[in-house]
């Protein structure tokens, strides 16, 4: 089974959202259309990683969601974040 970390990044705001599923096309297409995830329809996906343990997954979207995890992708993305 595969599980998949993702960042959506918003480029008005310059915020992230870091997110965990199982499913990651239906999680995405989500975001862009339901009405509960009105605040992150505006997010774009900047990264996506893929792990064959949940635990892994899990730990890495916790680390994300600290400050010292959106430092590090901001080191990560930053030309990407340049030409969203």
């Amino acid at each position: 089974m595969k599980y998949f970390v993702y960042v959506l990044y918003n480029i008005s705001s310059g915020r992230f959202y870091v997110g965990f599923t199982l499913d990651l096309e239906r999680r995405l297409i989500e975001h862009k259309n339901s009405k509960l995830s009105h605040r992150n329809k505006d997010f774009n996906p900047v990264l996506i990683e893929i792990y064959y343990n949940e635990q892994d997954a899990l730990k890495r979207e916790k680390y994300f969601k600290s400050s010292k995890g959106k430092s590090t992708l901001r080191a990560m993305l930053r030309y990407t974040l340049e030409t969203v």
